[in-house]
């Protein structure tokens, strides 16, 4: 009898002894899987990804900056700022937000802050921009065409270019925009480094052709102009 008790004393002790772990055991996991709580963080970069690695923003200082990511893989592109990046679906740069600002030791001032949105393989086509330089402040919102040709053929003619003379640079990029039209500022509202404020409307090839502006003095200005740059109807 005694035996019998002894041995449904064990089996019941070991019994508990097993759900004690196993709550231990999956309690512990619980407490891992909880998401982690900071009240303040330190970072050069933070990089958001896909549950399949996709990358799609990266936060970073300007030590930590990449350069230009197509599809994925990253192409020299020098950029001294601190910023956002944001990446489309398939991992391609499509827009983000720089900015920076500093003085240096002869007391002169250079700042700037730009936030964009790109066309789908293309450069920007909606920017925002505010800066200082050499005692001059600009600020402005642009609206752009772009051409119907791929960031990749951009890409591939800068690693080209770049090897040749600087002499010989700029009349090759003619050629390539020759090739590759279709890039233009086609809207801008802003104010100018010498305190104008304008409304300036362009055509495909960038040119105003309708201008609403605010002179430094408060005298307003309507112009209206050919593709020349000439004006042909102004009021007053």
């Amino acid at each position: 009898m005694k035996q019998k008790l002894s041995q449904r004393f064990l089996a019941i002790y070991s019994g508990v002894l097993t759900l004690v772990f196993a709550g231990t055991v999956f309690g512990g996991f619980a407490a891992t899987a909880k998401r982690p709580t900071f009240d303040e963080i330190d970072v050069h970069r933070i990089n958001v990804v896909e549950p399949d690695g996709t990358l799609r923003m990266v936060i970073s200082d300007k030590i930590s900056f990449p350069g230009l990511i197509v599809k994925g893989k990253e192409y020299p592109h020098e950029r001294k700022t601190a910023g956002i990046l944001f990446f489309d679906d398939e991992g391609t740069e499509n827009g983000g937000l720089i900015f920076g600002g500093l003085q240096d030791k002869d007391g002169k001032v250079e700042s700037w802050g730009h936030l964009s949105f790109d066309q789908y393989m293309q450069d920007q086509v909606f920017t925002i921009d505010a800066g200082e330089e050499n005692g001059q402040r600009k600020s402005g919102i642009g609206i752009w065409d772009r051409g119907n040709y791929s960031i990749m053929d951009l890409i591939s003619a800068s690693a080209q270019i770049k090897k040749l003379p600087e002499s010989q640079q700029e009349l090759e990029w003619r050629k390539f925009f020759s090739t590759h039209p279709g890039d233009a500022q086609r809207a801008y509202l802003g104010r100018g480094a010498d305190r104008t404020v304008a409304l300036r409307l362009k055509d495909e090839q960038g040119r105003d052709r309708i201008a609403l502006i605010v002179n430094p003095d408060g005298a307003p200005v309507l112009q209206f102009l050919d593709a020349r740059g000439k004006i042909t109807s102004q009021l007053p």
